[in-house]
């Protein structure tokens, strides 16, 4: 849906940064948001790579396309609460994707990636690109 506001988990990313030219056509007339937390799941990667200054300037530019999502302590709340239910399920997931789950549901958004992972959560609006 063209000109939706949604929020980019980090394997969506990386892959644009491989295949920018799929990715760009699918982000094409969306409103783009990054949690904070994938900024540092990319700057992390960045490091380790073989070529880290190359890759951390893809993100400085990537950076200017969107929209920052900060932590805060609503985000904290509701990182709780998933945290939270999720446990009282026995479905965990990844720490650092509950975070970016919370800041999904904060601010409104539908999380676009690909990781099947994020069914877990109720009231994650999400889909895969």
């Amino acid at each position: 849906m063209p000109g939706s506001l949604v929020a980019l988990d980090t394997n969506v990313v990386v892959s644009h940064f491989r295949d920018p030219e799929v990715y760009a056509n699918a982000m094409l007339g969306h409103e783009l948001h990054l949690p904070v937390t994938v900024i540092a799941e990319l700057r992390g990667g960045a490091k380790r790579s073989r070529r880290p200054d190359y890759q951390h300037s893809l993100i400085d530019r990537f950076l200017d396309s969107v929209d920052v999502l900060d932590t805060d302590l609503e985000t904290a709340r509701v990182y709780g609460d998933l945290w939270a239910e999720l446990a009282v399920k026995g479905k965990m997931i990844p720490t650092n994707d509950i975070w970016i789950a919370a800041s999904a549901i904060q601010h409104g958004l539908k999380l676009i990636t690909n990781d099947g992972h994020f069914t877990n959560i109720e009231g994650l609006e999400h889909e895969s690109w």
